[in-house]
């Protein structure tokens, strides 16, 4: 599949209305503007996590692949279910969420067991994770919101944030985990 990007401002999104994938009109402030609009957002958190560094390469490598992911969750989201449209949509596969959930266990494998909670936080990489988790987290609400949207998407970011997690574990392997300790300050 090829695109082309040829003209980047059109002034179409001036009144505060966009195309989606099917070139239906909508408010910017549609569900599944919201949803993709957090996924991007999302994208370019990971872009920033890989530029801070401090990750194994096995794990960037991994984080790139799943930006290329999050395209196709974008992609899947911008574009209405239309039984009777003939045209072939991208849509995310159960096996997109499998690849994860492998990553998750192949990772989770090498970790000591939680004794409390995780504080976001500990090295650089670990802490850039942590945010990615959060707006993963959003990302998935706002998928959720989307009527009629591929529920394979939300189980992608749900799985997704699964691997965020256990990923920012590890990034603070080699170091101190901060672990919240209940009640420790009043």
């Amino acid at each position: 599949m090829t695109v082309n990007l040829t003209r980047i401002y059109t002034r179409l999104g001036d009144g505060g209305e966009t195309h989606l994938g099917d070139m239906s009109r909508v408010p910017k402030t549609h569900p599944r503007i919201e949803a993709y609009g957090a996924i991007d957002e999302l994208n370019a958190q990971l872009g920033l996590a890989l530029a801070v560094g401090g990750l194994p390469e096995a794990h960037a490598a991994w984080l790139r692949r799943i930006q290329n992911d999050l395209f196709d969750c974008g992609a899947d989201l911008s574009v209405p279910e239309d039984p009777s449209s003939e045209r072939e949509r991208l849509r995310v596969l159960p096996e997109q969420t499998a690849w994860l959930e492998a990553r998750c266990d192949e990772v989770n494998a090498t970790l000591k067991p939680l004794r409390s909670f995780v504080l976001p936080g500990g090295s650089p990489a670990a802490a850039h994770l942590h945010v990615c988790r959060t707006v993963c987290r959003r990302a998935e609400r706002r998928a959720i919101l989307v009527e009629g949207a591929n529920p394979e998407v939300v189980r992608y970011l749900n799985r997704l944030s699964d691997l965020l997690f256990i990923l920012s574990r590890a990034a603070n392997a080699g170091g101190e985990e901060p672990l919240w300790q209940p009640g420790r300050y009043r």
